[in-house]
């Protein structure tokens, strides 16, 4: 295997490597790299997301470029606001000993008049998205008649976007003599008809069969009638108690109905689609890649560009339309040498589009029982476990508690204190699953006659809270017999379940209240008491003060409107603070991002209201 310092590199990318502890090349940056260096020919590189593209195109024009001169040497096209964020990081890693050298990003939804000062104080590099790009250049902030270099990075989810034109317009722009480096994971006809018409005679570098997919990914299916996908959905999610993936959907309004039911039900989750404003979009992927959130739900637009590491799972909870998508979809997991599993949530319909996408993929699907509820419990159990395993011991803390707990459980054996212990988390589970319906063989008329009658897939856990901010409900009966409050305080304020329960006991006058389910959220919470109390409750209620400022209770009601039920709002119009479970967030600041005629699928989309997010117990 070749070594990178054998491929020709300067001595400062070389430095820079060694830093980022990059040994030798991929596959795919063994053969672009020479080529763009030494033949000085365009090339068409075929390969999938996750094989080291970036640095394939990017190092060998980083490379040749000249640092001493300000103009722009290099231009580089990508999908998304995100990749081009991405790829703009990698390269400034990339020249780090580089003196003179730099790179610019340009996207819609910033403020384009930044990005126009920047290109005016000079720059060898431009990455950025067509749209914008597109806008500078009619603006005549941008002028790329004399690059050395352009680079069309994921060129196929750039056409299935739409920038078909924009793509068009601005190569026309460039002059002939460029080279051009086209990078896809698939070969669809549009890419071929742009490879005939701006490229001369392209050299292609094909990494593997055409579409194929990536040998890492190991892909699954569950084969359910389309009524019980969401409860399919959840059993995956409970099984893979680590899961960290990506469940894409076919619309914007499925994808943000199922991350509302699973928020509702206490999963780690939330959704990314079209209408997000930009600010929304960056405060979502951020939770994301921060690992605050496990699942993130999304359409395929919204998701394009995305490249975030160590992905475990993606999840189809649709098919998408064309199958060449399903290669996109699933290459976001199994990067960089790491396994992962693809899976896809079929009904009996789609047998004939699964032949399909086997043969596209060059790779058999493996079909999976859906989980029954004691799996899910056992390896819960077994994650409770090893989670107490491991789990740190402050000494200096506790010691001194320690003599009045061992008095306390003195006549408790160790066998029934561990059973209380494991059962305090675990109930939650046992509650749910002791009667979870078989969901295997229902296609046949097989089946629970409970699930089929509707009841298995519930939107709640009657023991599950908000992990996140501190919430924690109490196992409870049926959801009829209780009545649920708002309460205008929540982490914000210091509130957690245990203290709501405090102040609860301590408002009504007695410890005999029986409350159910608690969900505390930033700056507000909901509480639940038996019906019979309700009246009690909205009295003890009236004039109270926590901390010294004054609340206010309502009876909240469902509010019907979409999201499958999952959201709430307050029966009343009161004007007291963090009202509703809704909340909006302000746009980012889209200086020109927007182009008359554009999708809003597209990266600079109109702003829509914010999203809140629940971590999973």
């Amino acid at each position: 295997m070749q070594s990178f310092k054998e491929l020709g590199l300067s001595a400062p990318i070389m430095q820079a490597l060694e830093d980022l502890g990059f040994e030798n090349p991929t596959p795919i940056q063994q053969k672009a790299i020479p080529t763009i260096m030494d033949d000085k020919r365009d090339i068409v590189a075929l390969a999938q997301t996750g094989t080291g593209k970036t640095a394939a195109f990017s190092l060998p024009v980083i490379s040749l470029t000249d640092p001493s001169s300000s103009n722009i040497q290099s231009l580089i096209l990508c999908p998304t606001r995100e990749l081009c964020i991405q790829i703009t990081r990698d390269v400034e890693s990339f020249t780090k000993y580089m003196k003179g050298f730099k790179v610019t990003a340009v996207y819609g939804g910033a403020s384009i008049s930044n990005q126009i000062s920047e290109l005016k104080r000079g720059t060898q590099m431009v990455v950025g998205t067509p749209g914008r790009i597109l806008d500078l250049i009619s603006r005549k902030a941008l002028k790329i008649q004399h690059i050395q270099w352009l680079v069309l990075d994921e060129a196929d989810e750039m056409l299935n976007m739409g920038f078909q034109e924009d793509l068009d317009s601005i190569l026309s722009e460039t002059p002939e003599t460029k080279q051009t480096l086209l990078f896809s994971a698939t070969m669809p006809p549009e890419i071929a008809r742009i490879a005939k018409r701006y490229m001369h005679e392209p050299v292609t570098i094909e990494m593997s069969e055409r579409n194929s997919g990536s040998k890492t990914i190991s892909h699954e299916y569950y084969s359910v009638p389309a009524k019980y996908r969401y409860e399919v959905l959840k059993r995956i999610a409970d099984v893979n108690p680590d899961i960290y993936g990506i469940v894409f959907c076919r619309t914007r309004r499925e994808t943000k109905e199922i991350a509302d039911k699973l928020m509702a039900d206490g999963y780690s989750a939330d959704a990314l689609y079209g209408d997000l404003s930009q600010a929304q979009r960056d405060y979502v992927m951020g939770k994301f890649r921060n690992r605050k959130i496990q699942m993130l739900v999304a359409t395929d637009v919204a998701a394009r560009g995305i490249d975030v590491n160590d992905i475990t799972h993606v999840i189809n909870y649709d098919l998408p339309d064309e199958l060449e998508v399903y290669i996109h979809r699933s290459g976001r997991t199994g990067r960089a040498g790491k396994s992962g599993i693809s899976i896809s949530i079929l009904h009996s319909r789609e047998n004939r589009k699964l032949r399909d996408l086997e043969r596209m993929v060059g790779q058999k699907f493996e079909q999976k029982p859906v989980p029954e509820g004691r799996d899910v419990c056992e390896i819960q159990l077994w994650k409770l476990v090893e989670k107490i395993e491991s789990i740190k011991i402050n000494e200096n803390e506790i010691s001194g508690f320690m003599p009045a707990i061992e008095e306390r459980f003195a006549n408790m054996s160790r066998e029934d204190m561990l059973k209380r212990f494991i059962s305090m988390e675990f109930n939650s589970f046992l509650n749910y699953y002791k009667n979870a319906p078989d969901l295997n063989n229902l296609e046949s008329g097989r089946g629970d006659r409970s699930e089929r009658s509707g009841r298995g897939d519930r939107g709640d856990r009657s023991d599950r809270g908000d992990r996140e901010s501190g919430g924690r409900g109490r196992a409870r009966g049926n959801n009829e017999d209780y009545t649920r409050f708002f309460i205008n305080v929540g982490s914000y304020g210091n509130m957690n379940a245990a203290r709501m329960m405090g102040v609860i006991n301590e408002q009504v006058g007695h410890k005999n209240t029986p409350v159910g389910r608690i969900d505390i959220m930033e700056k507000f919470a909901f509480f639940e008491v038996e019906k019979k109390f309700e009246q009690e409750i909205l009295n003890a209620f009236k004039d109270a003060q926590i901390d010294g400022k004054r609340v206010a209770v309502e009876v909240a009601q469902p509010d019907n409107k979409g999201g499958g039920g999952s959201r709430e709002r307050r029966s009343g119009g009161g004007g007291f603070s963090g009202g509703g479970s809704r909340e909006r967030r302000s746009s980012g600041g889209n200086d020109g991002g927007n182009r008359s005629g554009r999708s809003n699928n597209r990266e600079d989309a109109p702003v829509s209201s914010g999203r809140r997010t629940f971590k999973r117990r």
